[in-house]
């Protein structure tokens, strides 16, 4: 089973602000000091400028755009948490934390836009929704499909009950564990401590501190032999350095997409290490990160469903 693809769906920032709901539990996000228009009008600009970047490389990037009588999406740039897809040609669509959030689900729209260019889609799976448990998509879980596998750190946004019947359902299994910031707060996502690529892994081991779990998560990289690039708290939460994805472009080149923060967060060791395994692809979403709490990696949605 293919770890990367080579079509995305993204989502514009067209409703982009500050959301006081999610930067409860993600400590990521920061208010700037510009007016709300400013904000949204920079955060346009640099998501034009990376779905570019990404076209440019032979990336096929699907827009799901906002219709007329859609309630505001302050976070829908980072569509990656209320669906995935799968190989198969089925849909997953997941339980969100935060009710403004909720409104991001949009089933029918991206069913229309995906059978518009040319996907094969076999079913939607509405995952339980409930107001006390949540599983937010490919934030919450880091999968490793050429091993069927999922990394999760537990937190208010990754419930372990869910957690473990979708995995069992999928087919996977199940590596969970606690990470925690340098502020001792549960990482909102596991994606923004940990990124599994086809042949490596970026993930911030410092913020497991229960050793057995730390030691666990590490023996299944190796087990599946990938290079473990070590990033510190200060890299996963100052320049999300850990917030990256690898893609396999129109031409089967393998790339890696990430923020320019991150690209400057690791050390020259690292980039050559992660470079090792795809063309680095370095965004500008400064405002994005800053505002929203999520870099490029919380942006980009696979698209692994079959073509018709």
């Amino acid at each position: 089973m293919s770890h990367t693809t080579s079509s995305i769906i993204m989502v514009p920032p067209v409703d982009f602000c500050f959301n006081q709901e999610t930067a409860q539990d993600n400590e990521f996000q920061h208010k700037i000091d510009q007016p709300h228009y400013v904000v949204k009008e920079s955060a346009l600009e640099e998501f034009t400028l990376m779905v570019n970047q990404l076209r440019d490389n032979h990336i096929e990037v699907l827009l799901l755009n906002k219709h007329h009588g859609d309630t505001e999406m302050p976070d829908a740039v980072f569509p990656n948490n209320w669906f995935c897809t799968r190989h198969n040609g089925e849909i997953d669509i997941f339980p969100m934390k935060t009710p403004n959030r909720r409104a991001e689900a949009r089933p029918e729209a991206l069913k229309k836009l995906l059978i518009h260019n040319g996907y094969q889609i076999t079913a939607i799976n509405h995952k339980q929704d409930s107001d006390s448990a949540f599983l937010e998509g490919t934030g919450a879980m880091i999968f490793d499909h050429r091993h069927t596998k999922t990394y999760a750190a537990l937190s208010e946004r990754c419930d372990a009950h869910l957690l473990t019947s979708y995995n069992q359902e999928r087919g996977y299994e199940t590596v969970s564990f606690n990470s925690s910031s340098s502020k001792g707060k549960p990482f909102y996502h596991t994606n923004v401590m940990m990124s599994v690529g086809e042949q490596f892994a970026v993930i911030c081991l410092d913020s497991i501190k229960d050793p057995q779990q730390r030691a666990t998560v590490e023996n299944h990289l190796k087990q599946d032999q990938k290079q473990i690039i070590d990033i510190s708290l200060e890299q996963a939460e100052k320049s999300f350095c850990a917030n990256l994805i690898q893609l396999r472009n129109l031409r089967n080149e393998p790339l890696i997409v990430l923020s320019e923060s991150a690209y400057h967060g690791f050390t020259k060791e690292q980039r050559q290490q992660l470079a090792a395994h795809g063309k680095l692809i370095a965004c500008d979403i400064h405002t994005i990160e800053t505002v929203g709490g999520g870099s490029a990696r919380c942006m980009i949605a696979e698209n692994f469903l079959p073509k018709q």
